[in-house]
């Protein structure tokens, strides 16, 4: 097959994990306002769906960058120490390959794993298993810098979340002490609306921004191994790459909305209600927590899983009624998921990488 035709092939994948990314995460952003009845299933997923494609428009015009898909573009390194590609067509495709295999497993099972650390996952276990067949160092394929900090959120992003929705929990309920409870569900399930708004454009900057990153290396690479451009001359690769394809990011935000359209009901089921029972009022505290965690890693370029940030969030609010309100049980299955899910993922895209290799 020729590269131009991969490439094509590698860009339709990146949009169908896009798509997916969408109705595995939908639950994210409409779990709680769907547990607590403020919107039926369907006026969710309508609302989700729609900031998320809003976050294109304040990605582009008011940040102004994608830092994220930057990220996520260079987690592997470009070239070996002695020149060779360790990021080819091959790689990308078999990075792709094994997210869109983790996430639709994980779907199947109601487990609210990331597709963040899938794909990146998948991207640096096909990167590894090149450079073993080509037998260059593999202490010198992924990019740490890069790489550290997103495996560190793994754990940061949910504690961050726990702590910020229990501390605004906390203070919520001691602001509406003397206000009847009546009147104060009145309230919260109007600001539901509004919070939930807020962690779906999260959702959407966050996300959309991580396939962006695979398709702009993919995008790279073709034109490197055409000889078009070289690593060493082009520091800025992304940013040129945003601006002469600058239909990839709009497809990127607008697919990932469809997706959330779709849905996920077993992943709503598992978030809205067995990890802990929500009220609007702690549906909002968590749904403001999650997005606060979302903006403040998008404003450092650092890609985190969504999944696990609104999920801590849902765990801390749980908290301040007892300890006992979690359910620590499907809490720790959880847990299992989100550290499983790079190296797995990383497995499954090596053993892909070796199949495509013979073809």
């Amino acid at each position: 097959m020729d590269s131009f035709s991969l490439l094509v092939i590698i860009i339709v994948l990146a949009f169908i994990f896009d798509f997916i990314n969408g109705f595995h995460d939908a639950a994210n952003s409409i779990a709680t306002i769907v547990a607590t009845r403020v919107l039926t299933p369907f006026q969710a997923v309508l609302w989700a769906a729609f900031f998320n494609f809003v976050a294109y428009f304040i990605s582009k015009y008011w940040i102004g960058e994608f830092k994220i898909g930057n990220t996520i573009a260079k987690t592997v390194h470009p070239l070996t120490s002695d020149g060779q590609d360790l990021i080819t067509l091959e790689v990308i495709f078999a990075g792709l390959i094994a997210a869109i295999f983790w996430n639709l497993l994980t779907w199947k099972f109601g487990i609210p794993s990331s597709s963040s650390h899938t794909l990146i996952g998948g991207f640096m276990g096909a990167a590894l298993m090149h450079a073993y067949t080509i037998s260059a160092d593999l202490n010198a394929v992924i990019n740490y810098a890069k790489v550290l900090p997103i495996i560190a959120f793994i754990f940061l992003a949910p504690s961050i979340g726990f702590f910020i929705a229990h501390l605004l929990t906390v203070a919520i309920m001691w602001i509406c002490r003397k206000t009847t409870p009546h009147k104060a569900d009145k309230w919260f399930r109007r600001l539901q609306l509004v919070s939930s708004a807020l962690f779906s454009l999260g959702h959407g900057a966050n996300d959309a921004q991580k396939v962006m990153g695979i398709i702009g290396a993919a995008v790279i690479f073709y034109h490197i191994d055409a000889g078009h451009i070289e690593w060493i001359n082009s520091p800025d690769q992304f940013g040129h790459f945003v601006e002469e394809w600058a239909w990839v990011p709009f497809t990127s935000f607008l697919i990932i909305g469809l997706g959330t359209m779709s849905g996920g009901w077993k992943i709503v089921k598992t978030m809205g209600s067995k990890i802990t029972k929500v009220t609007s009022l702690e549906g909002v505290s968590a749904e403001t927590a999650g997005a606060i965690t979302l903006y403040v890693s998008e404003h450092f370029g650092i890609p985190v899983s969504t999944t696990h940030t609104i999920t801590g969030s849902i765990i801390g609010v749980g908290a301040t009624k007892r300890v006992s309100a979690v359910r620590w049980g499907v809490t720790i299955k959880l847990l299992w998921a989100w550290v499983l899910t790079i190296p797995i993922s990383a497995l499954v895209a090596g053993l892909i990488y070796l199949i495509v290799r013979l073809f």
